[in-house]
């Protein structure tokens, strides 16, 4: 049997590396984590591709025109999906196309950092955020003859990862250029995959926050926990359970579903404390996020939410969970911190152990009674004031699914603040009065509005809408159907 050669120490390796050096050592602990050798990869091979996905079709056609610029060029060009599956292969050198084959770096197979250990796309993609991979740098020796240099792509509806743009070469080839190509292509992919993604709006970067939560404000403005349905309360009852218990606890749901709100109230319901909210930024901004309120885990009587876990850098995660394990140390009471995520799965591993009990916050299509007092004190907060609805507009709030949860209802509220102390169909945003379909062009969104604006007109029946647009019946009707326009009855012969 073969004796296998230890691996090199990370940190004797990197320390010639300048700032990149640590994002590279965490790397490298993670693929030890991940079962890897200095001489062994795991590149799963899927035995197909999604050919047909917008990532592939952009990510894709951006390459051909940076390969018809980098044709002498020993240069491969690869579009992978968000768990490192490559997509896509383009390359005219004969020998890197060959020699790429060999280690399995090819259409079919996975190169995260599970599957092939420390690489330039397996870093793009676990820091969320560009990154260049030179030679010994590699974790698996197999992968030490090339330079990598790899940029996510990010979703411009969702704001999540959609994949990468990988650019690889020779290790003693000229590498200076090669991140600012991939980051240009990553730029474009997801340009073209909004411009495709048609009459959808594109989700702003993150911007990070550090905020201090008033929990109890809901209660001074007259909607309590206990004026909610028994979802919510039930849910604020687990967590205040599981703090009165001193347990770790991650709250999870969907975006906009007031996980931040459940965690504050159950925590201020548990005892006095200040509560401190804090959501990531972008990932080359996260440096500064944490110096900014990781120094408050130590105070007492102070308790941070940690929102939207899963959206961190890796070695963010892991400093993250390091200092969270000293501040759970040193607390005498109920953890000093709460995390949040979509899911229980999204929480990232490093962090597993700090979490006793998982608490899910309901989404707000679930609990269609607590709209309306939701409704009510979003009105309050904005307006100063009490505010009244229709019977119409009450139906039409209720009705409505608010795939954007609690937040999606906070912003209708908001773009209801017009001055009016009755709200009524024609004060709701157009969304209320539609559900899910297909995407729509910029011209659609315009015809759709302009219906339901002429439709939610106090006492306007169909009969007169359609004279309004200048269309028939039987065009406002078929027109209903198309954007699938529900409007509440509020008044006969409709």
């Amino acid at each position: 049997m073969t004796e296998r050669a230890p691996h090199p120490d990370p940190a004797a390796c990197l320390t010639g590396h300048g700032r990149i050096a640590p994002r590279l050592r965490a790397s490298w602990r993670r693929s030890e984590r991940y079962g890897l050798t200095a001489d062994e990869m795991r590149p799963a091979f899927t035995g197909a591709v999604d050919t047909d996905s917008l990532l592939y079709e952009c990510g894709h056609e951006v390459l051909r025109g940076l390969q018809a610029t980098l044709a002498n060029e020993p240069v491969s060009m690869m579009v992978t999906d968000s768990d490192g599956l490559v997509l896509s292969r383009l390359c005219d050198d004969t020998a890197i196309n060959r020699s790429l084959d060999r280690v399995h770096l090819a259409p079919g197979f996975y190169f995260g950092e599970r599957n092939a250990g420390t690489n330039g796309l397996g870093l793009a993609l676990a820091d969320r955020a560009p990154s260049l991979v030179r030679a010994d740098e590699h974790y698996c020796t197999s992968l030490q003859g090339y330079t990598c240099a790899a940029a996510p792509v990010l979703d411009p509806v969702n704001g999540g990862v959609a994949g990468s743009i990988n650019l690889t070469t020779w290790s003693d080839s000229s590498s200076e250029l090669l991140l600012a190509l991939a980051q240009s292509a990553a730029g474009n992919t997801a340009a073209l995959m909004l411009a495709r993604s048609t009459g959808r709006k594109i989700r702003p970067m993150p911007r990070g926050a550090v905020f201090r939560v008033y929990a109890d404000r809901l209660q001074r403005t007259g909607t309590t926990c206990t004026a909610l349905s028994p979802a919510w309360t039930n849910a604020v009852a687990q967590a205040r359970a599981a703090f009165q218990h001193g347990l770790g606890v991650a709250v999870v749901g969907e975006p906009g579903a007031g996980k931040t709100a459940l965690a504050a109230l159950a925590r201020r319901e548990l005892r006095r404390e200040r509560v401190l909210s804090v959501r990531p930024p972008a990932p080359e901004e996260v440096d500064s996020w944490m110096a900014l309120w990781t120094p408050e885990l130590g105070k007492d009587c102070t308790c941070i939410i940690v929102s939207a876990v899963e959206a961190l850098p890796a070695w963010a995660t892991t400093e993250l969970a390091r200092l969270l394990t000293a501040a759970r140390r040193w607390s005498d009471g109920p953890a000093p911190f709460v995390i949040t995520a979509e899911t229980d799965s999204a929480i990232p591993e490093e962090l597993h152990p700090l979490i006793d009990a998982v608490v899910e916050a309901p989404a707000l299509r679930t609990r269609p009674d607590d709209v309306l007092p939701l409704a009510h004190h979003f009105a309050r907060q904005d307006w100063r004031r009490d505010a009244s609805f229709t019977p119409a507009a009450a139906r039409a709030l209720t009705a409505y699914d608010w795939p954007g949860n609690v937040r999606q209802l906070r912003e209708a509220m908001r773009a209801a603040a017009s001055g009016a102390r009755t709200v009524d169909l024609h004060h709701l945003p157009a969304e209320v009065f539609t559900s899910p379909g297909r995407p729509l062009t910029r011209l659609q969104l315009v015809e759709r509005d302009e219906i339901i604006r002429c439709l939610t007109e106090p006492g306007r029946t169909i009969a007169q809408a359609a004279v309004e647009l200048g269309v028939g019946r039987a065009t406002i009707y078929r027109k209903m159907a198309q954007y699938r326009i529900k409007i509440p009855e509020q008044g006969p012969n409709r």
